[in-house]
């Protein structure tokens, strides 16, 4: 069975890839590069779904079933600083 799942990846502080899944809480992971990321998210993804199969199976979201859209904006404000 094949699953599609959303996930965010952002960059931190250190320059380190964070990659999340939304439709899966607490599933997260970090690598070095880009590609360390989207590797690592696959496993944790797996590594998530095999933890939780036994006692979570009616509760773990199915791929698009928490998210049905995802955009990310430039928001201008004005700030005063004080």
């Amino acid at each position: 069975m094949e699953l599609l799942y959303k996930m965010i990846i952002e960059e931190d502080e250190d320059g380190y890839f964070v990659a999340s899944v939304p439709e899966l809480p607490g599933c997260h992971t970090q690598g070095k590069s880009l590609k360390q990321v989207r590797s690592r998210i696959k496993e944790a993804i797996h590594l998530y779904l095999t933890v939780h199969k036994d006692y979570l199976k009616d509760k773990i979201k199915t791929p698009g079933s928490l998210v049905n859209f995802f955009g990310i904006e430039d928001i201008k404000i004005r700030y005063a600083q004080t």
